[in-house]
């Protein structure tokens, strides 16, 4: 059974079907979810959906994009969301340089003071990175992110950055994207690096693999980016399932 380590169920795009998609997972061989939260109430929303099902995680945390609307009273209530004994992680945080607001050096301030966040509850990070390359891997190296580790989640970044970032203890987050035809870049990363520090997600309801693209993603369809990692790397499918289950298993402490 797969581990999807990266889900976003609190989204409007699943609110007329939740509970029948979720309640099916189990049966379409979807053993563990964890949904990333973005903001405070999307946080909320994935620890109260960990409550209710046993094989959903959550993680706590404050996209970049979202990172205006922080104060020392919600960052406050954030560290009481990172205690809820369901959260496996503090994610997704990072920067994202792709949009001009927030201001980036809002964005980094943010990621610094969630990072120390993370390393104080002992838990680790879920990385977005857009356009952000070389301060996003200097921050995590000054703040000596190496203690924790966690995921570059939608790895979207060079051979070279994927093995700069698992020297530094993390692992690469292959979702959807490494179906399309136009994934040159990702699938060099995936042939280069080894399936011991690869995560399956898929970012869903967004970023569906081929043959499902243009439509709402869902845990359903990692088989589809299982066997394309399966075939870049000329192992079985129940291989590269079996070992990133590990990994995620491993990473998250579950």
């Amino acid at each position: 059974m797969i581990f999807e380590t990266h889900a976003h169920y609190d989204d409007a795009a699943y609110d007329e079907d939740r509970d029948a998609l979720l309640g099916s997972m189990q049966e379409n061989q979807i053993e563990y979810i964890v949904n990333v939260g973005a903001s405070l109430s999307s946080t909320a929303a994935s620890i109260a959906l960990a409550e209710i099902y046993p094989f959903v995680y959550a993680a706590a945390g404050v996209h970049p994009s979202e990172t205006a609307a922080l104060n020392e009273k919600a960052f406050a209530q954030l560290e009481k969301q990172c205690a809820h004994k369901k959260v496996v992680a503090i994610g997704e945080i990072g920067l994202d340089y792709y949009w001009e607001e927030p201001a980036h050096e809002i964005q980094k301030v943010w990621f610094a003071r969630q990072l120390e966040l993370a390393k104080n509850m002992k838990k680790p990070v879920i990385i977005h990175s857009r356009e952000a390359a070389k301060d996003t891997y200097d921050i995590l190296a000054m703040h000596n992110a190496k203690e924790i580790g966690g995921v570059i989640h939608c790895f979207s970044y060079s051979v070279e950055m994927a093995e700069a970032y698992i020297k530094m203890g993390f692992y690469i987050g292959i979702g959807g994207v490494i179906t399309f035809k136009n994934a040159k870049k990702l699938r060099e990363v995936v042939t280069a690096i080894p399936i011991e520090r690869i995560l399956l997600e898929t970012d869903c309801p967004y970023l569906s693999p081929e043959p499902k693209r243009g439509s709402r993603n869902s845990s359903q369809n990692l088989p589809y980016i299982a066997q394309k990692i399966a075939e870049i790397k000329g192992m079985s499918y129940d291989e590269v399932v079996s070992i990133t289950k590990r990994n995620a298993r491993q990473m998250y402490q579950i």
